[in-house]
Order: C-alpha cells, then structure tokens, then sequence
C-alpha cells in the first residue's frame, strides 16, 4: 500500500504526466456525460423497452462497446464502431490495393491521407448505419415518445433525417475526442474509449449475476464462487497473453573494422506472442454486426439472425475465423520483418546462425508465423468463451466479461496506459509500477 500511494505521488510530480492524466479524464468525462444526452425529438422517459432489449446478444454487446449511449437513444449511439469498421476497410486496401499500399509506405504524409480517407468512410457508413438505427427505434419505442413527429408536426421522414445527422455529429465528436485523446493524452484514445464504455457496465453486470444467483435456493453461492474462481483464471490467463514474449538472441559488435567484428554485445528482441493486442478482437467484432443491418429484410433476415446469433454455432465459429485471420493481418502490418533486420545490420547486429540479409529477413519472419499462430489460436478460444459462460448458466450481462471481447479490451487497454505511465516514471527516474520489473503492454518492451 505504501509503494502505491508513493507511486501515485510520482505521477502527479510530473508535470507533462499529470497534465496528460487530467486532460484524458476531462474528455473522457466528456463522452460519458454524451452517453446520456437523447436525440432531441425523444421522450427519455419511454426508452424502457428499448434499454431492456440492449441487455442480451449482440446487440447488447454493442451497447455495452457504446457505454450505454446505444440503449439511451443517445447523441453518442453508434459511438466509435463505423470509425472502426472503416479503418478496417481501409487497411484491408493497404494489403490488397497498390495505391493504399504505396501510401502506407510514405510515412507521416501517408498516414494523413490514409486517416482522412478513414474519415470520409466512417461518414458513409454513418449513412447507412444512422438510418437502420432509426428505423430500430421506431420498432421499440413506442409512436407517443416521439414528440417531434407527434406534437411538432415533423414527418417520419424529416426526423430521421435530422436525427442521421446529429448521430453523424455524435460519431465525429466521439472519434475526435479519442484522436486528441491519442494526441495530448494517455494511452490509445479510440481503445480507452471503448474500454470506459466496458468499465461502465461492468457494475451493471456484477450486480444482475450476484442478485441471480443470491435469489437461487440450490447452491447459488457455491456457484457464484465457482464463477469468481474461473474468472479469476481467465482473467490471468488474458494477462499472460498480452505480456508473453519470445526472445531471440542478436549480437552486436562493439567495433567493426573492415568485414571484422572485434568484441561484442548479446541482447533479445522481444517478439510479442500476440503482437495485434486486442485489435483482432475488435475488428472482428466490427465485422459480426454487419449481419444486424440486414436483419430487416425478409430475404435476408433468416441468415442474419443465424449469423446474429450470440450464443449460436456459426457465430462463434465465424468469430474465431475472424480473430485468427485479423491476428495474422495486424501483426503483418505492425510487425516489419524487413525493416528489424535492416536496423540490425544498419547497428553491426546480427542473429548467431543466421546470414544477415534476406536470410535474417526470412527467419524472423518465420518465427513471427510460428509464434503467431498459438496466440491468434489463443486469442480466438478466449474470445468465444462468453457463449460458453452463457450455455453453463451465467448471466448474460456478466457472461460478457467472462473472456471475450470485454475481457481482452479491458485488459490490453490498462495494460497499455500503465506501460505509458510507467514510461515517463523511468524517463524521470522514478521506480515502475511492478517491483518485479518493467511492466509490458500491447506495444512490447
């Protein structure tokens, strides 16, 4: 207890830290006071059915990622999931489409256009989410809640089109408020976002499983500390995925004289066993609601709803499918074996064994494959376990911390604020978090 209150005063005697602390907790008490503000036109108080249908499935699970401003009929409703889906296509044209390959490939200016690409897409998908949206309120929210159509005498028409609008504002605030988040905070911005949407249903979920369970006559408590117990391990589990590491040896000449190295220095590239951290599971996640917006049309509505289905066998299987491929594509974007073995050889480095050139090149990329593979098989298991907490009787609202998605955010996301944290400690030469050493996020070492 002594070392973290002396740690907590560390933080706060860094100036540039303290200023960045704060001003993350300002924007992100920002985006949870919009959470709550309804979309004008609204009776707030007969959005009852509305909120108790957001509880369950996947849509529930959309919900939570907005913070509960999707079940308010809020502002922030569809939150940063089109901005999501749009970096998704986005860099699924960087692997498969030369131009947005080449411009990935130019640096800071590349990366500018590639964001403000993003940008214009989140509005067209906003274009075609906004509206499902709407039509999803006017389904479960009774005719009289709507005061706009019913004593201001607006059409249907007019007020989804404004209300479109002002969810397209929404959206384009709350990603703006993770991009300066990113910009002048702490952490990933549009990941601590999502993660504080998670946070704030977590209590929620806590209370409706422990009042279940406490009501049950047959062994309700043995069960609810079974419960604790096995999320406790899943919870140590998903720490250990995120931190695990391979390391391979490089030695570094201390002087090189002609083609001869005299002397020399060995040290380790940590290679993350799940160098994508948790952006598999988001963008996977993106791509499973896709199915909602089809679920309204009588051609389609039969394999949506098999594809929507929570719990169902052809979900899960596809999600898996998703986390396992996303895991590959994201660590071959983040991950350059090309570029590692030219600072090696650029340093006098090399890997004992191993040619430097096109052979050191070869050779951590086979290595990134091999140590992929068990991560993303890994990162894909603890994703579907939620289904599995569902199916052994756990409430649906807690059944979603059980592993999955809000397990993997929440702790990739703290993770990685802590490491940032605990970087510009021993930048000042103050003590880390961790007694034991330094703590690893999801950016590595």
């Amino acid at each position: 207890m002594r070392k973290f209150i002396e740690t907590i005063k560390n933080i706060f005697k860094i100036e540039e830290l303290r200023k960045r602390i704060v001003y993350t907790l300002l924007l992100i008490l920002v985006y949870r006071f919009g959470c709550f503000v309804v979309l004008p036109g609204i009776d707030a108080t007969m959005l009852a059915r509305l909120q108790s249908s957001t509880q369950e499935g996947l849509v529930g699970l959309l919900n939570m990622f907005s913070g509960g401003a999707f079940g308010n009929a809020s502002i922030f409703a569809l939150g940063v999931m089109p901005y999501i889906s749009a970096s998704i296509v986005i860099q699924l044209l960087g692997v498969f489409v030369p131009y947005f390959r080449k411009l990935q490939m130019e640096g800071e200016s590349g990366r500018k256009k590639m964001n403000q690409m993003t940008r214009w897409l989140t509005i067209l998908i906003i274009c075609i989410q906004g509206p499902a949206y709407m039509a999803a309120l006017h389904n479960q929210v009774p005719g009289q809640a709507f005061i706009a159509v019913n004593q201001l005498g607006w059409s249907n028409f007019m007020f989804n089109l404004v209300s479109t609008l002002i969810l397209m504002a929404g959206s384009m605030f709350v990603m703006w408020l993770g991009e300066r988040i990113t910009d002048r905070g702490i952490g990933n911005g549009i990941s601590l976002i999502i993660m504080i949407g998670i946070v704030a249903r977590l209590p929620y979920a806590l209370a409706a499983e422990i009042g279940e369970k406490l009501t049950t006559t047959n062994g309700g408590l043995l069960i609810l500390i079974v419960e604790f117990v096995v999320w406790f391990f899943v919870l140590i589990a998903a720490i250990a995925l995120v931190q695990a590491v391979r390391r391979v040896p490089v030695q570094y000449a201390k002087r090189v004289v002609g083609n001869r190295q005299y002397g020399g220095v060995r040290q380790y590239i940590p290679l993350k066993i799940n160098a994508a951290g948790v952006m598999p599971i988001i963008f996977a996640q993106a791509l499973m609601l896709f199915p909602l917006l089809f679920s309204k049309f009588d051609a389609t509505r039969g394999l949506a709803a098999t594809l929507s289905n929570y719990t169902g066998f052809w979900y899960n299987i596809l999600f898996f499918f998703f986390v396992v491929i996303f895991t590959y594509f994201y660590t071959a974007v983040t991950v350059n074996p090309t570029m590692m073995a030219e600072d090696m050889k650029k340093n006098g480095g090399f890997i004992p064994g191993v040619k430097p050139g096109k052979k050191t090149v070869d050779y951590l990329d086979d290595i990134m494959s091999k140590v992929t593979l068990p991560g993303a098989i890994f990162l894909g298991i603890i994703s579907i376990l939620p289904a599995f907490a569902i199916i052994f009787g756990v409430n649906n609202q807690f059944a979603s911390f059980f592993g999955g998605t809000s397990l993997l955010i929440l702790v990739g996301v703290v993770l990685d604020t802590l490491q940032q944290i605990e970087s510009y400690l021993l930048m000042r030469h103050y003590d880390g978090l961790m007694k034991t050493g330094r703590l690893t996020g999801r950016s590595g070492m």
